[in-house]
């Protein structure tokens, strides 16, 4: 048996998604579930920052799928000569 402790938001559905990797490939696996409401009051400053990056991320993530970023030309590098 292998305990598995994360934090994760919940969406505006009120529909929790997991995404938890396992070492195995295949295979049938019993799983138990706990959940408990988290207080921003009662958490650390270390969490409260972890969560707002996540949001941050979540919100974030695809947007500019549709709309890809370019790298134009940089130009020509200068030629140095060799350290000794």
């Amino acid at each position: 048996m292998k305990t598995i402790k994360l934090r994760s938001q919940v969406g505006e559905d009120g529909i929790l998604h997991l995404d938890i990797p396992v070492d195995i490939k295949a295979g049938e696996l019993e799983i138990t579930v706990t959940f408990e409401s988290v207080k921003k009051d009662f958490l650390d400053e270390e969490d409260l920052g972890s969560l707002e990056w996540q949001n941050f991320i979540d919100k974030t993530y695809g947007c500019l799928a549709d709309d890809p970023l370019i790298r134009y030309p940089q130009g020509e590098y200068e030629e140095r000569e060799p350290i000794e």
